[in-house]
């Protein structure tokens, strides 16, 4: 299911420079696990009941979006009792957090495959969307069976099947076709788990996005360490390529139509 699409979202220039969305890339579950001397799917399971956690932190401070990377197109290549075991805890947390997360006025949309989903896990998602479409608070995109080339690829088959004038394409009408179309790109994306790779997340939408890695795995993350990230963007200023005002060099500084720069200050053009 596809939400409705929005145009690209810059930060405000005014007020505290706070993160409109933020995606999390959640590793480190498995290895919480063996370090509890549990199985690997338990670090999933308590993965899981984190979440609420983290949009109770975000919500308040005015972030709008949250995208998680819950399971990666790649991810099928694990041992199959994990991904078995994974797929019982999404199947458990859809049907035991949709209702807690409504009442709470999130809106739940997958981003995502859903060929490959079980018929009861299909429809279990589809009933979460369904129910939270006309929440206005906090967006929780769930990315599942998500890959950001396999992303990129489905979006070029679209536009070809809808047979687009190739002159008329551009980022905005590419992001269109994107499963996150009804999202702005992420402005911060965090990395649990001490890994420094990007690995096949959000790739198109992550141009310009901050990057945090921390060696603290998903489960441990709690909201101190939120809430210093967002304080360490906040003194981040996003230039998208450009130059903000205050970087320019003095002979940088644009100049008004018709101005002799090589004048002294105390002449005129008569002199």
């Amino acid at each position: 299911m596809q939400a409705e699409s929005v145009s690209p979202q810059l930060p405000a220039g005014d007020g505290p420079n706070v993160p409109a969305h933020v995606a999390f890339i959640m590793d480190g579950n498995g290895r919480w696990a063996q370090k509890q001397g549990l199985p690997r799917v338990a670090g999933h399971e308590f993965g899981v009941h984190c979440i609420q956690g983290v949009l109770e932190t975000l919500g308040p401070l005015g972030v709008k979006f949250v995208t998680l990377y819950a399971f990666s197109t790649e991810n099928w290549s694990r041992p199959q009792y994990e991904v078995n075991g994974i797929m019982d805890v999404f199947s458990e947390a859809i049907a035991s957090q949709t209702k807690t997360l409504h009442e709470k006025n999130v809106r739940i949309v997958h981003v995502g495959r859903t060929e490959n989903m079980s018929t009861h896990l299909r429809d279990g998602v589809a009933e979460a969307e369904r129910l939270t479409s006309k929440n206005t608070g906090i967006t929780l995109n769930v990315a599942f069976d998500y890959g950001g080339r396999a992303e990129i690829l489905e979006a070029v088959r679209r536009i070809i099947k809808d047979g687009v004038d190739p002159d008329t394409i551009d980022e905005e009408l590419f992001s269109r076709y994107l499963f996150t179309a009804h999202s702005p790109d992420p402005d911060l994306i965090i990395r649990t788990g001490g890994e420094q790779r990007i690995s096949n997340f959000l790739l198109w939408q992550s141009a310009y996005a901050e990057m945090y890695h921390t060696p603290t795995l998903w489960p441990d993350l709690d909201a101190g360490e939120l809430k210093q990230v967002l304080e360490t963007f906040g003194t981040r200023r996003r230039r998208y390529g450009a130059l903000n005002l205050e970087d320019r060099f003095p002979e940088e500084e644009p100049q008004t139509p018709g101005q002799n720069t090589d004048l002294n200050p105390s002449q005129s053009p008569e002199q």
